[in-house]
């Protein structure tokens, strides 16, 4: 591929940044050009739910710049994100509606499991180490402006990522007008986080041990930069981390942006970023925290550069979407071998059917998810696993999914035994577009299809030959076992897949000689 400019842009609680990156086969990407803004959208977004007039003229002066320094640069693709403090405000809509109408940009904002998501791709697009970093007890902490986020991996495996409802900016705007004094704040900021860190632990992290902290935070990038300008890496270990906080903590904003050089926007909120991550440190009995010098920015950079095949990415990220999908499933009790069992069935199909189906790759994981879920409504109840299973889906996040892809898993979970709702009656309760409606439909026939095969949850039938012919989806089987529950129940819910895809499903079965 010829040289390409990439400009990603991330609107963030305390800042608006661009940077510009040149990405090719040859040289693969590297940035060439950083601007940033500092906007205090934080405040506003999780005091008043909104933005006021003021910040939000500001936004759109620095947003309108950057695009004409876009267009200088002649960029050859861009991609805009906004984060929690566009997220979590009740005029999101409009205000993105606004955004795109006065600038221009297509603005994405992010969901938090696609945040977190973007987070570790930048981690992972700063070190060649990373598969190696974390193949160990390794957790990566976000230390937000609404929320603390905790991602867990081990063996190179996503094992769960949880927010915790704790962020530097709220906790600062909370606690800082019931507290006496700095040391009461860092005392009543440790209460809140013993609570919701023990429970973590004991939910999430039981026994495993966390070798490697890695904490993502631009107050303790600015932080650590200032205090070790030599470092190549920012390494601190817990000595170090211990003595930043026990100097930190005493100043207010103003004597830590002077001593430290860091700007008023980001050192009001440097106590509550280093309390949190040295009480993490010290919870997950870490040595030394790693805070790599990214951003968001970093993550979409690298997502474009792989699309475009000019970095090969060394991590299956789609995998830790898959691994965490597991771990779900672990935790509501699924029978592992019955969805194992339909995960590859249903995959197989999907594989088979490419020509009728028209599907891609984000479908086909899509289907994977919905296999490895469909079940886990049995946890709450046997009678209503539908609508339970439905719920769980919504309510869980899954790392690296939106909420519109969450809500085509979730409907398709459902619709695996509820009666299917056609459009209309789908679009009267919830957000689903005829686009992701014809999605649901069409994985939801194969699920059922896969999900009918193993219906006496024996694995009677582990692989299976497809093939279209005379108006039928053919499932051949070579099996000497007794498939009259498994044909049967094929039979029964066949409906969905005709009506889909013109197919009739037959189960062909041959008889294996002894």
């Amino acid at each position: 591929m010829a040289v390409k400019i990439f400009a990603s842009i991330m609107i963030g609680s305390t800042e608006t940044e661009m940077k510009l990156y040149e990405i090719s086969a040859r040289k693969g990407f590297h940035m060439f050009d950083c601007l940033s803004c500092r906007i205090d959208l934080g405040n506003d977004a999780y005091e008043r739910d909104t933005l006021s007039t003021a910040k939000m003229e500001r936004l759109i002066e620095t947003l309108t710049e950057y695009r004409s320094i876009m267009e200088g640069y002649h960029v050859d693709a861009y991609r805009m994100v906004g984060t929690s403090a566009l997220r979590e405000i009740r005029t999101a809509l409009i205000t993105k509606d606004y955004i795109e109408l006065r600038t221009g940009l297509k603005l994405t904002i992010l969901s938090n499991s696609e945040q977190r998501f973007l987070d570790y791709k930048s981690i992972a697009s700063q070190t060649q180490s990373f598969e190696k970093v974390i193949n160990r007890g390794t957790a990566i902490v976000n230390i937000g402006g609404s929320s603390l986020q905790i991602s867990v991996f081990d063996k190179d495996k996503l094992i769960t990522t949880q927010n915790i409802r704790i962020g530097r900016i709220t906790t600062r705007n909370r606690l800082y007008q019931i507290a006496k004094d700095n040391e009461h704040f860092e005392k009543l900021l440790k209460e809140l986080l013993a609570h919701e860190i023990a429970g973590f632990g004991k939910l999430y992290q039981k026994d495993r041990q966390i070798r490697t902290l890695i904490a993502t935070n631009k107050e303790l990038q600015l932080l650590f930069r200032s205090l070790y300008p030599q470092r190549e890496s920012l390494i601190i270990t817990k000595e170090e981390l211990i003595s930043a906080c026990r100097r930190i903590v005493p100043m207010n904003a103003e004597e830590i942006a002077k001593t430290c050089s860091i700007p008023t926007e980001f050192s009001m909120f440097v106590s509550p970023a280093v309390i949190i991550c040295l009480y993490l440190l010290e919870h997950f009995e870490s040595d030394s925290v790693w805070v790599p010098e990214i951003s968001i920015s970093d993550g979409l950079a690298y997502e474009y550069a792989i699309e475009n095949k000019a970095v090969l990415s060394p991590h299956a990220f789609d995998e830790d979407i898959i691994a965490a999908s597991r771990n779900i499933a672990k935790r509501y009790k699924c029978n592992q071998a019955h969805i194992r069992n339909v995960e590859q069935l249903s995959l197989t199909i999907f594989d088979k059917t490419r020509k009728l189906h028209k599907l891609g790759r984000r479908e086909r994981l899509y289907l994977q998810i919905s296999a490895i879920l469909h079940n886990c409504g049995k946890y709450i109840s046997l009678t209503d696993v539908a609508d339970c299973a439905y719920n769980i889906v919504m309510a869980t996040e899954i790392i690296g999914l939106s909420h519109a892809e969450r809500q085509i898993v979730a409907n398709i979970v459902r619709f695996n035994t509820a009666p299917f709702r056609f459009y209309d009656d789908l679009a009267s309760f919830t957000s689903v577009s005829r686009e992701e409606y014809l999605v649901i439909a069409k994985l939801t026939a194969i699920l059922r299809a896969a999900n009918a095969l193993d219906r006496s949850h024996h694995q009677r039938i582990a692989e299976i030959n497809v093939s279209v012919r005379d108006g039928e989806l053919v499932l051949s089987v070579s099996s000497n076992e007794d498939l009259t529950l498994e044909r049967g129940t094929l039979e029964e819910k066949d409906s969905l897949f005709e009506e889909v895809f013109h197919l009739k499903p037959v189960l062909h079965q041959k008889r294996k000689t002894l």
